[in-house]
């Protein structure tokens, strides 16, 4: 069920024989959407770093007109790969982030404590970078720097000193007991699993989420058509900050430095933000679908 799915194409305004990139097709659901505007004579290119879940968006996607292109990249690859298969400029660009249902629902992919499977983690499986590598070899300051920084965990120095004390960890069960262990029980958060931010920072180093992110922001914005749009889906406050700042920076006529009385930078604006506060899913949304408790939307316009 793709979250804030109204929302996103009332903003994104697929219409018919319009180029769009999905950037995060995953099981191609806001895909079917796009392609049920954009007519016969649209086109839709749909990314994803994650071969299951391109699998599964051709799958749904089998029968739609038109066919959409897919295509197995990261954020980096979008302004190569929209070049090499025509979709520059664009009319439209989406980005869906986060962990697919696909990928939390298997075990075997490493991304849940809720079921036991390896400590893998990875979105695209032929990286080398693994939650093993992580949590079983780095020194315990790095992973108490990398889960505060990137959990925004509090209790960061005790969670990694206590993986550190019982390494070797084997499974995701054994990192989320240990993370569990760590934290003072009357310090557990009433709504969230305890190990939930410390997964989510592993997550993020291991697939460089942030720096791939913002590198791709970037780049939709320069394959971007005059009136084309942008459309962004956060699920935390980090991925969120990055998607404002680069909205803040494109949207003004200066970039100096606060305080420099001249501006030499020669900046000129080429977004016009649609959404001054983030949109958020509606009680409703929430309750049909609660993984969409946490997602934030955000939207510009390419001057």
């Amino acid at each position: 069920m793709p979250v804030l799915s109204q929302a996103s194409i009332a903003f994104l305004q697929p219409r018919p024989g319009g180029a769009y990139v999905d950037c995060t097709v995953g099981a191609g659901g806001h895909a079917r959407l796009i392609l049920q505007r954009i007519g016969p004579h649209g086109r839709l290119l749909g990314i994803d770093r994650d071969e299951t879940a391109l699998e599964a968006a051709r799958r749904l996607l089998a029968a739609s007109t038109p066919a959409p292109v897919l295509r197995r990249g990261d954020f980096r690859d979008l302004v190569a790969i929209a070049r090499a298969e025509g979709f520059d400029p664009a009319h439209g660009v989406l980005f869906d982030l986060g962990v697919s249902s696909l990928q939390l629902d298997d075990p075997e992919r490493g991304f849940s404590f809720r079921g036991e499977g390896p400590l893998d983690m990875r979105m695209d499986r032929r990286g080398w970078l693994t939650a093993d590598r992580v949590v079983n070899r780095m020194p315990e300051r790095e992973l108490a720097q990398l889960i505060r920084t990137l959990g925004q965990e509090r209790w960061a120095a005790r969670i990694a000193r206590f993986i550190v004390d019982r390494r070797p960890l084997r499974t995701t069960r054994d990192l989320a007991e240990a993370v569990a262990a760590a934290i003072p029980r009357r310090a557990w958060p009433r709504d969230l699993h305890p190990a939930t931010r410390t997964f989510q920072a592993i997550r993020m180093h291991v697939n460089d989420e942030l720096p791939s992110l913002e590198e791709g922001l970037r780049g939709a914005v320069d394959i971007l058509a005059g009136g084309g749009r942008l459309v962004v889906i956060s699920f935390h406050s980090l991925e969120d900050g990055t998607v404002k700042r680069l909205f803040e920076r494109e949207s003004r006529t200066c970039v100096c430095p606060p305080g420099q009385p001249v501006c030499t930078c020669g900046h000129r604006p080429r977004l016009r933000v649609l959404t001054r506060r983030p949109l958020r899913p509606s009680p409703e949304e929430i309750a049909s679908n609660p993984r969409s408790r946490s997602a934030r939307l955000r939207a510009a316009e390419r001057i």
